[in-house]
């Protein structure tokens, strides 16, 4: 199992959608659970035993997990369909907080994305988001920087991938 952390517009889905794809070019059975599926503005982090009973507990049984979608379709957070993770070689866990202390002894390796400031990452969110979400996006970034600071996500990281090196490849 391996996690993609780090704030908010700094590249983690597609770092993990790379990661996945080379996995899966390569032959193996892999999995991607993005914590996005199950966050809300509300609910940044309090989410986790949700996907902790339907998904990893059931996966380290050899079972497959399952879990319910956030949909965002309608720019509110609704249930959305069911989701179902089959046993995979390699579980991607991606997001704000796939890397959070509880998890760090199950994983293979963290990653931590730092995608550049603040005001880089708010624009590149609004820019995926659109304007609307501004206000929502720079409240989030201020819960998640108090979030990583409790959890000390960047010092446990394996590897940390910096802004240039990211988006330098691009």
């Amino acid at each position: 199992m391996l996690a993609v952390d780090g704030p908010s517009g700094s590249g983690k889905s597609t770092l993990a959608g790379k990661i996945v794809a080379e996995l899966a070019g390569r032959g193996v059975r892999v999995a991607l659970v993005s914590t996005d599926e199950f966050a809300t503005w509300d609910e940044p982090v309090s989410w986790w035993p949700r996907l902790e009973t339907g998904v990893l507990e059931p996966l380290r049984a050899g079972r497959p997990g399952r879990y319910r979608r956030v949909d965002w379709a309608s720019g509110v957070p609704l249930p959305g369909e069911e989701v179902e993770i089959p046993v995979p070689g390699v579980l991607v866990l991606e997001g704000v907080s796939s890397g959070r202390a509880r998890m760090r002894p199950s994983l293979s390796l963290l990653t931590w994305l730092d995608g550049g400031s603040e005001a880089e990452r708010l624009d590149r969110g609004v820019e995926r988001d659109g304007e609307d979400s501004r206000a929502e996006l720079r409240r989030w970034q201020l819960f998640e920087r108090g979030w990583f600071t409790v959890d000390g996500t960047r010092a446990a990281a394996d590897r940390v991938v910096t802004s240039r090196e990211w988006y330098g490849r691009f």
